[in-house]
């Protein structure tokens, strides 16, 4: 009774808020409530991701050390360049003919400033904190797929049959299908290192191990093309690694089983081999130009011959970010592949994307966002953010995953978790700042 009273009496209530304030543990705790916010709206709740960059600022704004933390925010490369990004879209008001959906773009794409201020400046996440997140995602992804490999057992052969259409299952959760494979790629090998992290509770590497079968099987069984090129890609990359590392032995027989286990899962799955007899047949259409009206891989190859078009009459500066799509509609009229107007399809490619909306000085900050981290020795030998990167550096061949909300907010929210939270621990660490650094 007697704590009662002095907790709820003013002064001693203020004297722990302040305490609270002044040790960073509010700072703290904000941030790693705005990342589990993060992690479950990207998984179920849009508004939660909404509230993500809000609470996120609001953790900056309270780290009783943000008086030295703003210069090191100001220095780091993984905020600035996603800042001369947001800024290629803020000039291209200049020559923009949609008003509308430019300032629709200027709100949509503000994470790209909040996100990576909030991780580096507020308080950072302890070592126990971030795995916590890390396996929230994973168990989470994992548990998404378990339930939308319910809905496909349901009825497996309609399924499948619709596999052979070209057709994908979403996730239960509405997540579209080709960022949910993104996700459960992701997932799988987030949820390997996570494992081997020395804060990672017993019990919860359990999880971790089945909650990665559970993504890798998820990923087969429905068959997600882009979500399978992306871990195969990775997979192909780490035998590399372990190449280059003269670990012969483990290199190999990575190799070896990348050589079997593909062609296991087409000899023994039907979604597979649905989805690569619909593959070949839709390829084929374009190549013998057949009608592709209902053939998503060949609309795809049609847009990429659309996009370099445009792109090379506005090589510089692109067409604006906010008239990418009128663009590519006025040029499907010079030439539209035989597509009906609402089969003309976007870029789905972020790279050519880039290029058409915003030229080559877009695509170059774009490269600089994606692969700059991987030019500093810390960050290239991490493996969360190599991992990260080139699976999403992967999907984006195929995709403009940055175009829809889901897949920004996936790409921005880990760029931030994981790429700009690490340089700012390798900056802090080498320039001898323990007070600004990672706690543990």
């Amino acid at each position: 009774m007697a704590f009662t009273t002095s907790f709820l009496h003013p002064t001693g209530f203020q004297s722990r808020w302040r305490h609270w304030w002044a040790s960073g543990k509010l700072s703290q705790y904000l941030l790693l409530l705005a990342s589990v916010a993060g992690v479950t709206g990207l998984l179920a709740s849009r508004a939660l991701v909404a509230l993500c960059p809000i609470v996120g600022v609001l953790a900056a704004a309270t780290n009783p050390q943000i008086r030295r933390t703003l210069p090191q925010w100001i220095r780091l490369q993984s905020v600035w360049a996603p800042a001369l990004l947001y800024a290629v879209l803020l000039v291209s008001c200049l020559y923009t003919d949609d008003w509308p959906v430019w300032r629709h773009e200027v709100y949509r794409q503000l994470p790209w400033l909040a996100v990576p201020f909030t991780f580096a400046v507020a308080a950072p996440l302890s070592e126990r904190q971030r795995c916590a997140v890390g396996s929230l995602y994973v168990v989470g992804t994992a548990l998404v797929g378990m339930a939308t490999l319910g809905v496909y057992f349901l009825d497996a052969a309609a399924a499948n049959v619709a596999f052979g259409l070209g057709q994908s299952l979403p996730s239960v959760t509405g997540i579209f299908h080709i960022h949910f494979g993104l996700m459960l790629a992701l997932a799988a090998f987030l949820g390997l290192l996570l494992r081997r992290n020395s804060y990672t509770p017993p019990p919860v590497r359990w999880a971790l191990v089945v909650s990665v079968i559970l993504a890798v099987l998820t990923l087969h069984l429905l068959a997600y093309r882009t979500g399978l090129l992306a871990f195969y890609v990775m997979l192909v990359v780490e035998a590399v690694r372990l190449l280059l590392r003269r670990r012969v032995l483990g290199g190999v027989a990575l190799l070896c089983a990348l050589s079997v286990v593909p062609w296991l899962a087409y000899q023994t799955l039907e979604p597979v081999q649905q989805r690569m007899h619909a593959t070949i047949w839709d390829v084929q259409q374009f190549q013998q130009e057949h009608d592709i009206n209902q053939y998503s891989l060949s609309r795809r190859f049609a847009a990429w011959k659309t996009a370099v078009i445009v792109a090379q009459q506005h090589p510089w500066l692109g067409v604006g970010p906010a008239d990418a799509y009128q663009a590519m509609m006025r040029q499907y009229e010079w030439q539209s592949f035989g597509l009906e107007p609402e089969n003309r399809v976007m870029v789905h490619n972020q790279y050519l994307h880039q290029l058409v909306a915003a030229g080559v000085v877009g695509l170059s900050l774009w490269l600089l966002v994606l692969f700059g981290p991987l030019m500093k020795p810390a960050l290239r030998q991490n493996a969360y953010v190599y991992r990260f990167l080139l699976i999403q550096a992967t999907a984006m061949l195929v995709d403009s995953l940055l175009q829809l909300q889901i897949g920004f907010n996936l790409f921005v929210f880990f760029y931030g978790f994981l790429v700009v939270a690490n340089e700012r621990r390798a900056a802090c660490t080498s320039v001898g700042k323990p007070s600004v650094c990672p706690t543990v």
